[in-house]
């Protein structure tokens, strides 16, 4: 029944989705949504802040740290910054565009998992500081997860195990894939796409939950990032909600905000967008990895996760972002309490030197007193500040006391995941420092 209803969404969201598409532009001109204006309209430089950021993402692009990125700011509820660098691929073929679609990996968790579970939370159906295994009940056979609370989870505080590649469960010594788990074409028992000409047994799923329920849990209480529970939260969703992961973020926050082009599968859909390609995978899919996420563990799950798997346009984040640094308000409309916000971007457990919220990333205890090259992410940036990096060069930040809201799209996995300079170079926390000096250098 769960795979009609999501095929009948699916048909519908097409529907949607080929009536918004074509113009790809943001109708927003009421009074706290976003519009575009020049830096000097909100007090910047605007030659500093293009002569620095061009300056830096060219020298990235020069250096192979990324062949293409985006980057968007938005200052006092402005857009002041929106500008496309370099291309797809290294082979210069396609010019990166404002309006590209990008893998945001785990952004992902923040823009997809993450206002689904805040929701319930303001909603009174889930309980931070209730044991997981109340609503998880599969863990209350776990004598060391049965007591995890969802807070400490949220806070990366609970000591999950970080990450389990169960990509190898379903690839053999010689490489080739388990024909139990993965087929070339899809039939009543194989309906999770994960490529072109891969579909993944749908109960795979169940064998996933079953290593996360057997998966160490560390007896030291200390922050360790991990993403396991984001991979059980699309789950948790429809049995609370009823509605299918997918069309419960839809319906309760891409539809409502105008993003439509936030979201799964991008290559099912009629977008006139283009899709920035990631990683040259030689194990898995055999290609260019392009309208499919790159991670595995997602595409495992058919590219519908709480990991990764979401796509989005730096506008669509924007948007979001935007919505979150208002405290849960956008376009007139109230998507969370103001507390429930407020709650989930504070830090969570700074006696365990844990910079965590609950979901999102904050910047490091003492970051003010940082220089660039230690700090993260600017130095400059509140400390009530949060946000939220992709493995796939993504980055997305707002700030509320200085209002501002900070996007950094690349592919820096193209053409593999070992290009470092990204995160060598620090490119993405010295973009954002740019903004925040330019107020200076404007007086």
């Amino acid at each position: 029944m769960k795979i009609i209803i999501n095929i009948l969404f699916g048909l519908f969201l097409s529907f949607v989705w080929s009536q918004t598409a074509p113009s790809n532009k943001i109708d927003i001109v009421r009074s706290d949504a976003l519009i575009h204006v020049e830096p000097k309209d909100v007090g910047l430089d605007k030659t500093y802040i293009h002569t620095k950021v061009d300056s830096i993402v060219t020298n990235g692009i020069r250096q192979k740290a990324f062949p293409g990125a985006v980057v968007l700011v938005a200052k006092q509820g402005k857009i002041i910054f929106e500008e496309a660098y370099g291309y797809h691929t290294y082979d210069s073929i396609r010019p990166t565009a404002k309006n590209d679609l990008f893998d945001l990996a785990s952004v992902t968790k923040i823009t997809g998992a993450l206002p689904a579970i805040m929701k319930l939370v303001d909603e009174g159906k889930l309980d931070l500081d209730k044991p997981f295994s109340t609503y998880w009940k599969r863990w209350q056979k776990r004598e060391d997860k049965k007591n995890i609370s969802l807070r400490e989870i949220l806070a990366h505080q609970a000591g999950l195990q970080p990450y389990i590649i169960f990509l190898n469960e379903v690839i053999k010594k010689n490489g080739k894939l388990k024909s139990r788990f993965v087929k070339s074409e899809a039939n009543n028992r194989f309906h999770n796409q994960a490529y072109d000409g891969l579909y993944v047994k749908d109960r795979f799923n169940r064998k996933m939950y079953r290593m996360i329920d057997r998966s160490e849990v560390s007896k030291e209480k200390k922050y360790v990032y991990s993403g396991l529970a984001f991979l059980l939260f699309p789950e948790l969703v429809e049995e609370i909600t009823g509605d299918s992961y997918e069309y419960y973020l839809e319906k309760n926050f891409y539809l409502p905000l105008s993003i439509p082009t936030m979201g799964f599968r991008p290559s099912t859909k009629k977008f006139s967008n283009s899709i920035v390609p990631t990683e040259q995978d030689t194990i898995f899919r055999q290609t260019l990895t392009q309208g499919w996420v790159h991670d595995e563990n997602a595409s495992l799950l058919g590219g519908v996760s709480g990991n990764a798997g979401l796509f989005a346009t730096a506008s669509d984040l924007a948007i979001l972002m935007q919505m979150y640094m208002q405290y849960g308000m956008y376009d007139g409309k109230r998507y969370f309490s103001e507390a429930t916000v407020r709650e989930f971007i504070k830090v969570q457990y700074p006696e365990n030197e844990n910079r965590r919220g609950l979901g999102f990333d904050k910047p490091l205890l003492g970051n003010d007193t940082l220089q660039l090259k230690d700090a993260y992410p600017a130095p400059e940036v509140s400390s009530e500040s949060f946000g939220h990096s992709g493995f796939t060069g993504t980055f997305v930040w707002a700030d509320p006391v200085n209002q501002l809201v900070y996007i950094f799209l690349s592919n820096r996995v193209n053409p593999t995941r070992d290009h470092q300079n990204i995160y060598d170079l620090n490119i993405r926390s010295a973009i954002q420092e740019i903004f925040y000096k330019a107020t200076l250098a404007s007086e």
